[in-house]
């Protein structure tokens, strides 16, 4: 029989306790669940039950809490999945790596900081690259991120303006049904992008960029023929590209420009047999110096932890499907 260890951690702040706790307990029964320790509560004392290893693995768990804490995070399921998978695969101070990183402060007072490694390598990616592909599942956070990144650029005089722009795929007989002008029939297209600006900036700073065009928000097909110089240039769902919109977006990078392509390779809408932009871009580009691909995984879905395993889910479907 494997002996059994015992260790002792002290949450010395209130606040620590009912966060790292969570709600009737939920966060502590999760972390006795996936490392198979017992943990007891003693006042602001916990006492670890387990094997050695396990027992050190739980120690780490909760020293990088507190220290997430203590540098102003709310503690969540997630981000106690998140820690317990890191701890679980060797690696230490995760936690605090993160929260140190204070990217923007939102039209709230909210910062807005990298939640997994993957988004802080993506984040980094974006501050030392021209051109930056950001492709993965949904709520890994692509899009969003990118447009903190150019909200940043733009109030730190990096840019002047800001262009967003996704492909109408849908841009024929569907939208043909729905009411008002062309700017109105593609605006829902375009919602997730609006929708991203109005957190960052808030719904009056945002209007007003856009009325006086310092933000751009426009379908692909409008970027056609230009150069666009001094400007920090967002292509969302990118995976709903052609190979030939692909290139022609690319080279309207002019001088002291940024972009930031993002997609999921997983969820082409495309006609069946048309190849994706995104999907051509990297083979086509794998080896250009300059450019930088990130690949974002299940472990940054930052929302419902069910997202992740309903994404995992349909992976190894579609992985049956194929026989492989």
């Amino acid at each position: 029989m494997t002996e059994q260890v015992e260790a002792r951690v002290v949450l010395d702040d209130i606040g620590a306790v009912a966060e790292i706790f969570g709600r009737n307990d939920e966060h502590l029964k999760v972390i006795e669940k996936v490392l198979n320790v017992r943990i007891v509560v003693r006042g602001d004392e916990l006492v670890i039950l387990g094997t050695a290893e396990r027992v050190n693995q739980a120690k780490e768990v909760f020293g990088q809490l507190k220290d997430y804490y203590r540098a102003g995070n709310r503690v969540t399921l997630r981000d106690i999945n998140y820690v317990l998978k890191a701890v679980q695969g060797g690696q230490k101070n995760t936690l605090a790596a993160l929260a140190r990183d204070v990217i923007l402060v939102n039209h709230r007072g909210k910062q807005i900081k990298s939640k997994t490694l993957g988004q802080k390598k993506y984040i980094e990616a974006i501050e030392n690259h021209d051109v930056v592909f950001g492709v993965g599942p949904a709520g890994t956070g692509k899009t969003y991120l990118a447009v903190v990144m150019a909200v940043k650029a733009l109030k730190n005089k990096e840019v002047t303006r800001l262009v967003l722009t996704r492909p109408a795929v849908e841009a024929g007989e569907k939208l043909g049904f729905l009411p008002g002008d062309l700017q109105e029939k593609i605006d829902p297209y375009l919602r997730p992008l609006y929708d991203s600006l109005y957190d960052v900036l808030g719904l009056d700073v945002t209007q007003k960029y856009l009325e006086r065009q310092i933000i751009e928000i426009a379908p692909l097909a409008y970027m056609r023929g230009r150069t666009l110089e001094d400007c920090f240039i967002i292509l969302d769902e990118a995976q709903n590209t052609t190979p030939e919109q692909m290139k022609m977006f690319l080279t309207r990078l002019g001088f002291g420009s940024k972009a930031v392509i993002t997609g999921d390779v997983t969820q082409v809408d495309l006609p069946r047999g048309q190849k994706s932009g995104l999907k051509d871009a990297q083979k086509v580009l794998g080896d250009v110096k300059g450019l930088s691909f990130q690949f974002l995984t299940g472990e940054d879905i930052i929302r419902h932890p069910l997202v992740e395993r309903i994404i995992n889910a349909y992976d190894e479907g579609q992985l049956k499907a194929h026989g492989e």
